[in-house]
């Protein structure tokens, strides 16, 4: 039984609920903090001391006290809906991190594992890009990296033992099908499973670096133990990237199936191609080990058991 006290906010998103599955599983104590504003309570594991509570409530930091890790995923994170509102971003991303990171310093937390984005690169031409390549455009990109910068100021005034991680696209069992632009995979398996056309926005030439889940929580858990994490950025991704068309590709032969595509006009502000520079996380210990098509079938698997049908 391990006797540590991990908190993760976002604990009933996708990724913070995978991480707390894992760690609950391997006998750590989990605090889970969200309000379900995006999250779905059923995600929670029942071993979770679960409250629900919004990360910019002064009420949270006495949840920090006795915690050694926290994993601070909640956020507001679907780009189009942070253009629409701006304020209501910089509010959650913003003043919710910074909230987060006081009440870590105040608890003597001893590590902060953080959410940044790979959309701070969104304006860099470089690929595979690394992580000095800063060139954020959307709202949900200044976010991302004003949280960052307060990240840096609190390990420099605080002390504070810190990890941000720029997630690319991560895909797996519980990705955030419900969104106004649901992911790419998700949207594709759902629609074929139900016989539907799937949606291309643009001509589909759009290359993504996707990360399976499992690959990102193994970094998670490296961050728990390992201090050559500490006071860096990592970018999670895996390296390789494919279009959107042989992504649905990919989903049409693991279904077998033949319906054809719908094409819509292309989404604005979006990068044309993502490619992670993954030297700085290989570095320290990992490496992403789930193949694109064992990785669509887990979501492939969950879709059809929870989704596919409601």
């Amino acid at each position: 039984m391990n006797d540590r006290k991990i908190l993760i906010t976002g604990c009933a998103g996708f990724i913070g609920s995978n991480l707390a599955d894992r760690l609950c599983r391997k006998g750590y104590s989990v605090v889970g903090v969200d309000n379900l504003s995006y999250g779905l309570a059923s995600q929670i594991p029942s071993a979770v001391d679960f409250h629900k509570v919004d990360i910019r409530d002064p009420a949270i930091r006495p949840l920090f006290n006795g915690v050694d890790t926290v994993f601070h995923l909640a956020a507001k994170n679907c780009i189009a809906d942070c253009q629409k509102d701006p304020v209501e971003t910089a509010s959650i991303n913003v003043e919710g991190t910074v909230n987060v990171f006081e009440a870590a310093q105040r608890s003597g937390v001893r590590k902060v594992v953080y959410a940044e984005s790979s959309a701070i690169y969104e304006g860099s031409t470089r690929l595979p890009t690394p992580e000095t390549e800063e060139a954020p455009q959307s709202f949900y990109a200044l976010s991302k990296q004003a949280a960052h910068l307060f990240a840096l100021g609190y390990a420099r005034f605080h002390g504070l033992r810190l990890s941000g991680l720029r997630y690319f696209c991560v895909y797996g069992p519980r990705q955030d099908y419900r969104r106004s632009i649901p992911p790419v995979m998700s949207a594709f398996i759902i629609r074929l499973l139900r016989g539907e056309s799937p949606v291309i926005y643009g001509t589909g030439d759009k290359r993504r670096d996707f990360i399976h889940v499992d690959d990102i929580n193994d970094f998670h858990e490296l961050c728990i133990d390992s201090p050559l994490t500490d006071g860096k950025v990592f970018n999670l991704g895996s390296g390789t990237n494919y279009s959107v068309r042989e992504i649905y590709e990919h989903v049409a032969a693991l279904l077998d199936s033949h319906v054809p595509l719908t094409f819509l006009p292309d989404l604005p502000g979006e990068a044309q191609e993502t490619l992670a520079d993954i030297s700085r996380a290989q570095q320290v210990g990992w490496s992403p080990k789930m193949t694109l098509d064992d990785g669509l079938r887990t979501m492939i698997d969950f879709i059809r058991k929870n989704v596919a049908d409601s």
